[in-house]
């Protein structure tokens, strides 16, 4: 093929390199600063736990099991928990209940006892910087509603999550996680809730990108190597 025949193609692959080079630093970037940051840290896993060990026995939960299992549509699991120094039955279904030991309803926790055990499953030595109780909570903790929003003034602002009406632990947040969670939006193109990957924008740069890899390709054809070579013997 004679160089006229590489002109569309060189054309192409000019005007796709300046429609694409900001995309794609984007992936790239993303790409390092993801990998770069392990996912247990992301997690916030060496900020806070998630669950504390059950210092209560069996013998703690005197209620009858099977009654409170008829109390929940849907049900499928009954899980012998605690909050603070109170033993706690949570049963699962088309809902979550909560109930004491001895089977009457949980009673919703006071901003006291959030804070105590916002305190009591972070792993740092920082104040509690504030604490909300939030109708719905943020897009982070996938506007959940009913929750308390409990940060702490550390260089993280590690953020803990917990229902409003058991006081469980529902997710940490920290800097580090939303600096992963804006690279994500960036890498999948998702700038709105972040979780579709298969949205059309991402679909069409990256069928864009093959192309432009391809043309460059296909330009490397005017002077390859070999060519090089022999007409310098």
């Amino acid at each position: 093929m004679n160089k006229s025949s590489f002109k569309p193609i060189r054309q192409f692959h000019k005007l796709a390199g300046y429609l694409l080079a900001l995309q794609l630093f984007a992936w790239l970037l993303g790409g390092l600063v993801m990998s770069a940051i392990p996912l247990e840290m992301v997690h916030g896993k060496h900020l806070a736990k998630r669950n504390l060990d059950n210092p209560f026995t069996l013998a703690d939960y005197p209620a009858d099991l099977d009654q409170l299992a008829r109390h929940v549509e849907q049900f499928n699991a009954l899980t012998l928990s605690h909050f603070l120094d109170q033993p706690m039955i949570i049963a699962t279904g088309a809902e979550t209940a909560y109930f004491t030991a001895s089977g009457a309803p949980f009673p919703s926790p006071t901003e006291t006892q959030i804070r105590a055990n916002a305190r009591a499953h972070y792993l740092g030595d920082s104040a509690i910087e504030s604490a909300q109780r939030l109708a719905r909570g943020p897009r982070e903790v996938q506007y959940r509603p009913q929750v308390w929003q409990i940060t702490f003034a550390d260089i993280l602002s590690t953020t803990l999550y917990l229902d409003a009406n058991s006081g469980q632990v529902i997710t940490v947040r920290s800097t580090l996680w939303r600096i992963f969670d804006f690279f994500w939006m960036l890498h999948i193109m998702d700038y709105d809730e972040r979780d579709d990957f298969n949205n059309p924008l991402l679909i069409t740069f990256a069928a864009s990108s093959v192309a432009f890899c391809l043309s460059g390709m296909l330009l490397l054809l005017q002077s390859p190597p070999w060519r090089r070579r022999r007409s310098r013997g």
